[in-house]
């Protein structure tokens, strides 16, 4: 009987809380995914290349682990709380029938944890497979071909899931119904009713609106100037202007509810009535809602800027090389294309690479002074001339500091433009081209000074004019960073050599043959490749190489650092908020229960009472989402500014593309779950249609 008990109420209980019970199995889902992710394929992977990055971002793990288990905990023990509230009556009736106070804990005790039991069963299965579809899908998008995939169970992310999830369960649960196994019957018996609040002045809500939106003005457009990334200071203080500007916001938005009230018609059912409940809504939640709003806000711009970064990253730069040689103990670098190409013949490998060629770079060694060696004050004066703007001055600081340039030789550069299929450059005895790496600049900037270059202004190199002319020029020059050149000349070969005085770097380029990537996908053949380089020994022989797997391991990194952990914070940021402000709403919904009875009394029907809750919890939900929504454009863009290299700020118009599109996504998702709430509403007010007996 006792054991039926359990059961019904515990099937009733995820009945009447469906939203509840799915928001703890998406936290389960999402906790195994965070904690699982260093059995991930890809992980495994680039822990292969990226290994230090790769255990930095592991070492994250247990404090975002530790962070969510504290934000769950709040989330479980107001939902609880609801639930608990909801079925005073019930336990006051259990105790007046004989119920001991102990047998009532056991009950609630076996039911909470029969309830999470299932939600662990459904959650960790869910999660399982849905770690190994993100694992199937990731290797197909990346052509991870050079590990064979396997199913992937992590134990330790089962057992921490499940320990971190019973304790903050069982912890809530034994504060709250100590709580209430200790009421007496009459007071379990009895209605609860909110508490009232004190109307302050219209004009204390409009100042505090005004100054809220001032704040979140300030906040902007200190992150969107980048004031905000120069020092931590300022950045404490932008988020501090955020946090209670969107609290000042909420506060104040009271007296715009109270000119709504007075501004609609008389005649619309229950008009008054909605709107009332609103701004008594807003009154005691207001900070709730903030709270719930910077959340989504939070979630929103996770979720934006990640899917950003991590969907245009594989964008920022074309593959042309796949490998890079250089020996830094040879006393002759001019020799060592000749030694490598040896070296491979020797081992079999020749064949593997359909072309290997030089890329000689270098320094002025004929200079006497060389502080000035190289002088461009005609570009100077061309972009002073220009409108004053944040990219000109930015230009402005960055060349006035080159006066001793890097050289490439023409030909080697000609040999990577055939390599890109790109046109060759054609230079004329005393003419340049500038080579700036994107990592350096923006298109803005490049744009800019490639207009000024259009010109063909004379500079001086070593004390002789020179003519820059010709697009600037950006293809890497190495296969991954051995070399990234914020400023470099490209100059005829007879000029290069006569400046360098035979005194260069040699790095010798490769590029696989059809041969070699016969039969698999490109990683695969690089990372075949890299054994067999390993094998015969190249760094006991000084030589030191750089392969493409190195580089798109790098861009693969940054895009599950960017995916699977900003998905994951705007998943917990989500399910909080979420569920914060529906059981805040639910909650007040009960304790104002008397005044639904009073309107049927009065002969409201149980439609019309539907569309008032309805309404105001399209009020009470939409305005945090609103609010989140129109500060995350910001919000995403702020984050660009800061965190995107000069290189990638030129993608930036395309990452706020994907960004607006996965905003859009999660505001369809916060329209879904204000549906669901309603319809927990209606399931409410349809209990208070029957007419009860008031003791």
């Amino acid at each position: 009987m006792f054991s039926d008990l359990i059961l019904r109420n515990s099937r009733r209980s995820r009945r009447e809380n469906g939203l509840f019970f799915s928001s703890l199995v998406i936290s389960i889902v999402a906790f195994y995914m965070i904690l699982s992710l260093s059995k991930q394929d890809v992980m495994v992977f680039l822990a292969k290349m990226e290994s230090d990055a790769v255990n930095k971002l592991l070492m994250m793990i247990p404090v975002f682990y530790g962070m969510t288990l504290g934000i769950l905990f709040f989330l479980i023990y107001f939902a609880c709380k609801y639930q608990l509230e909801r079925r005073r009556k019930e336990f006051g009736v259990y105790l007046m029938m004989g119920m001991r106070r102990s047998k009532l804990f056991t009950m609630l005790l076996a039911e909470d944890l029969l309830s999470s039991i299932l939600a662990l069963i459904i959650g960790l299965t869910v999660a399982v497979l849905l770690s190994e579809l993100i694992s199937l899908v990731t290797a197909k998008v990346v052509g991870m071909g050079i590990i064979g995939h396997q199913f992937t169970f992590s134990l330790s992310a089962i057992c921490f899931t499940i320990a971190g999830f019973l304790a903050i369960k069982l912890v809530a649960f034994l504060i709250l119904s100590s709580i209430i196994s200790r009421q007496e019957i009459g007071t379990l018996l009895a209605h609860s009713s909110g508490n009232e609040k004190k109307q302050k002045p219209a004009f204390v809500y409009g100042s505090c609106a005004v100054f809220g939106i001032m704040m979140l003005t300030a906040a902007y457009t200190m992150a969107i100037k980048r004031i905000a990334w120069y020092k931590t200071g300022l950045m404490l203080l932008t988020m501090l202007l955020g946090l209670f500007g969107t609290i000042l916001l909420f506060y104040g938005m009271r007296a715009v509810i109270a000119l709504l009230v007075k501004a609609g018609k008389s005649d619309r059912k229950l008009h008054v009535f909605t709107f009332r409940q609103i701004q008594e809504n807003v009154i005691h939640q207001s900070t709730s809602m903030a709270i719930s709003s910077l959340l989504i806000l939070a979630a929103l711009c996770c979720f934006g800027a990640g899917i950003g970064i991590a969907t245009t990253s594989r964008q920022a730069g074309d593959h042309v090389l796949d490998y890079t040689f250089h020996d830094y103990s040879a006393d002759n670098p001019q020799e060592f294309l000749p030694h490598l190409q040896t070296v491979l013949k020797k081992n079999g490998l020749e064949s593997q690479f359909s072309q290997l060629f030089e890329m000689r770079i270098g320094h002025v060694r004929t200079a006497e002074n060389y502080s000035k060696v190289f002088q461009m004050e005609s570009v100077m004066e061309s972009l002073r001339s220009l409108p004053q703007s944040e990219d000109r001055d930015v230009l402005l600081n960055n060349l006035s500091y080159v006066d001793y340039p890097y050289l490439i030789c023409l030909s080697d550069y000609n040999r990577l433009l055939e390599a890109a299929g790109k046109p060759a450059l054609t230079l004329a005895e005393n003419e340049a081209a500038v080579y700036q790496d994107s990592d350096f600049t923006s298109a803005a900037r490049t744009a800019m000074l490639g207009k000024i270059l259009s010109g063909h202004p004379e500079v001086t190199l070593n004390g002789n004019p020179v003519k820059l002319t010709g697009e600037i020029q950006s293809v890497d020059l190495v296969t991954d960073r051995s070399i990234t050149l914020s400023f470099a000349l490209i100059l005829p070969d007879e000029q290069f050599l006569h400046e360098t005085n035979g005194n260069n770097e040699v790095y010798v380029n490769g590029i696989l043959s059809q041969e070699a990537t016969k039969g698999g996908s490109l990683m695969t053949a690089i990372s075949d490749m890299n054994a067999r380089l390993d094998g015969i020994g190249l760094p006991d022989m000084f030589i030191e190489y750089e392969s493409y797997l190195q580089n798109i391991g790098r861009q693969l990194f940054y895009m599950v650092a960017a995916s699977y952990i900003t998905i994951y914070l705007a998943i917990i940021f989500l399910v909080v908020a979420n569920t914060i402000m529906g059981v805040q709403f639910l909650m007040n919904q009960q304790k104002t229960g008397c005044r639904y009875q009073t309107l049927v009394r009065l002969g409201a029907t149980y439609q019309t009472l539907c569309a008032s809750a309805r309404k105001q919890i399209s009020w009470f939900m939409g305005l945090p989402v609103f609010v989140a929504a129109i500060s995350s454009i910001f919000g995403v863009q702020a984050l660009f500014t800061g965190l995107l290299s000069a290189g990638t700020q030129g993608m930036q118009g395309e990452m706020l593309v994907v960004s607006a599109a996965m905003i859009f996504l999660l505001c369809v998702i916060e329209c879904i779950y204000m549906t669901a709430i309603k319809r927990s509403s209606d399931r409410y007010l349809l209990t208070l249609m029957q007419p009860q007996r008031e003791e």
